[in-house]
């Protein structure tokens, strides 16, 4: 097989996912995006910014990105 330099490509079909939020949930994802609306004059719905949202965090916990590192040793 021939040594590549670019690996293989990841799964990039995305996967839907349902979820259900309390309501005082639902008014802070609401006022978060008229807060980002505000900051960068561009409207996105809640929708969109939930994965970036959930990305952001899951990339800002240590705690996970060590559990991940030692995974893939």
């Amino acid at each position: 097989m021939a040594e590549l330099k670019l690996g293989k490509l990841p799964a990039r079909t995305p996967v839907k996912l349902a979820v259900t939020v309390t309501p005082d949930l639902h008014q802070m994802l609401q006022q978060y995006a008229t807060l980002y609306a505000e900051a960068y004059g561009r409207e996105e719905s809640v929708i969109e910014l939930i994965p970036a949202m959930l990305a952001a965090f899951l990339e800002s916990d240590r705690a996970f990105a060590r559990m991940r590192k030692t995974a893939e040793a």
